[in-house]
């Protein structure tokens, strides 16, 4: 190999090489979300052809852009309508949602809340870094109490969201969350998934040492990892409504439910074949 080969990599097939250099900020841990969705696609064996990713605005948005599959980018909070939509139309494909925690549970909360509800069989996968991040590290729904964000500099009053009490109440049929630190984990949780009948979620806690990091006692992406070493613990099966996340406690990960329910799909077939019937 001369100096000015690069070695090709299986994964770049998956990637729009000529999107690149990113725009994530030097720490940030959506590269490593996305290595995970690419190589779950790889492992699954699903035709690329199939796959689509949907996102709202923010950084985690920016994902679906460097994705080579059908992707859209979608005005903020209304990723889940649009991946709907698509799903009833083609429902052969694997539709993914992947976006960040204010896109999804602030501008896009009553969205992902009755897409749940009603069970449609989309993929939400949820990065999770605490803070309006492309804005400008404004607070949003998953800031921890007392986080310092910039429009709460003496410290967040108000309780956060725990994501995965909120979608199993809401009906998800799948709800799991990982660090970035426990990649294997992510792609294992992506497979199971997609493999899923309704609705599945995925939350994934990811760094942001620009914005939320460096205000709050983590200042590069190395010490907010270390944070997850020692605060993070598995525990699969566990209640939802343990998973409050606070400034300094611990961070419990790992698959919080895994059931079967009728889904939205089954629904519109039987009121479809209903709907025949009384027509005959």
């Amino acid at each position: 190999m001369t100096m000015h080969e690069v070695e090709e990599n299986p994964l770049d097939v998956y990637l729009r090489a000529d999107r690149m250099p990113h725009i994530w900020c030097s720490g940030c841990g959506l590269g490593i979300v996305t290595g995970a969705f690419i190589r779950a696609i790889q492992k699954s064996k699903v035709d690329p052809k199939l796959v689509s990713v949907v996102a709202g605005i923010g950084c985690t948005g920016r994902i679906p852009g460097y994705l080579n599959f059908d992707t859209f980018h979608t005005t903020h909070g209304r990723a889940i309508p649009f991946a709907i939509g698509l799903k009833i139309a083609k429902p052969e494909l694997h539709v993914f949602v992947i976006s960040g925690d204010g896109d999804l549970f602030a501008i896009g909360g009553n969205h992902i809340i009755h897409a749940a509800r009603r069970n449609v069989n989309i993929t939400v996968i949820c990065v999770n870094n605490f803070n309006y991040g492309m804005t400008g590290g404004q607070v949003g729904p998953t800031t921890p109490e007392d986080a310092r964000t910039t429009t709460t500099p003496y410290g967040n009053i108000e309780p956060a969201f725990n994501l995965p009490y909120v979608m199993a109440s809401a009906g998800a049929v799948y709800v799991a969350r990982w660090t970035t630190l426990q990649p294997r984990k992510i792609l294992d949780s992506i497979l199971e998934a997609m493999q899923k009948d309704g609705f599945s979620f995925i939350e994934i806690i990811s760094p942001c040492p620009t914005a939320y990091g460096r205000r709050n006692a983590q200042r590069d992406a190395m010490e907010t990892m270390k944070f997850y070493q020692y605060k993070t613990k598995v525990k699969n099966g566990a209640d939802p409504k343990e998973g409050d996340i606070s400034l300094t406690g611990e961070i419990l990960t790992g698959k919080f439910v895994d059931i079967q329910k009728t889904t939205y799909m089954d629904r519109v077939k039987m009121l479809i074949d209903k709907a025949n019937k009384k027509g005959a």
